[in-house]
């Protein structure tokens, strides 16, 4: 029987996930994990007051809870998504030594722009539904968190979901599709990859549902608003995860939530 040694134990271990890539995404999403409480305080804190668990003891274990479900996500993506030709281009050519400012400025552009874009595709769709007579009667509609609340929430949204959502979900869907049916070199198709990215947004969106239903009937238009608003931002964030990479979703999914959750309030209180 051959007896790997401990040197090649380490190298095999090693070319499972890029683990220096995996300990900045942990901490990253820590990062968002943290970030996001302010403004959930701000629009929850009276109902999680009323909780028999301190206050405390309850923002700690979810943030625990966060931690321990990114140190899964984070290995699953990254290592199936070396099979499928999705990856962090920036993060890892910084890791390789290799240049990536010009690459970097090259995404800048039309990630921010497509993000901003998002933003305003979802105020807008949302404005429509509400005009046909399509809205939920939020408890907490007049409660809005400050600006600064708003902006630290985007690095939730920047980071942890789309860790969750595209490096995680995303990924899986497409390395699914692509073990069912790739080109002849032997890569994802065209249309496994759409079918991933719009497959990934549905079920987020989709997953808002049971919140939606605390709040209101849960009509086939409620449904299609809800799956619809939630997903529109996912397809555009997934589509630059494809082709440029899950910092440019990051980047662009940032910029969607500063127009959501910065911008927004501060033109209301204009």
């Amino acid at each position: 029987m051959q007896i790997k040694s401990k040197t090649e134990g380490k190298n095999s271990i090693s070319k499972i996930v890029n683990w220096k890539l995996y300990l900045i995404l942990l901490i990253a999403g820590t990062f968002g994990a943290i970030t996001i409480w302010p403004y959930t305080l701000t629009l929850e804190g009276g109902l999680l007051q009323n909780s028999p668990v301190p206050l405390s003891v309850l923002v700690a274990a979810q943030i625990i809870q966060t931690i321990v479900l990114l140190a899964f996500t984070i290995f699953v993506g990254l290592y199936l998504a070396k099979k499928v030709g999705l990856g962090l281009p920036i993060l890892e050519g910084w890791l390789e030594g290799r240049e990536v400012k010009g690459y970097l400025k090259s995404i800048l552009g039309i990630s921010i722009g497509l993000g901003v874009l998002a933003g305003i595709l979802i105020i807008g769709l949302d404005y429509l539904f509400s005009f046909a007579g399509v809205s939920i009667n939020i408890t907490q509609a007049s409660i809005t968190p400050p600006a600064w609340q708003g902006f630290l929430a985007s690095f939730y949204g920047g980071i942890n979901e789309e860790i969750l959502l595209r490096l995680f979900l995303m990924t899986i869907i497409a390395w699914i599709i692509f073990k069912i049916k790739s080109t002849e070199e032997g890569k994802p198709t065209n249309t496994g990859m759409w079918l991933a990215i719009i497959l990934a947004a549905v079920i987020f969106g989709a997953g808002h549902l049971p919140a939606v239903m605390s709040l209101t009937t849960l009509t086939p238009m409620v449904i299609v608003r809800t799956i619809l608003l939630n997903a529109v931002g996912g397809i555009i964030f997934g589509w630059l995860y494809w082709k440029k990479g899950l910092e440019s979703a990051m980047i662009s999914h940032f910029s969607a939530d500063i127009v959501l959750h910065v911008i927004v309030p501060l033109a209301v209180l204009i």
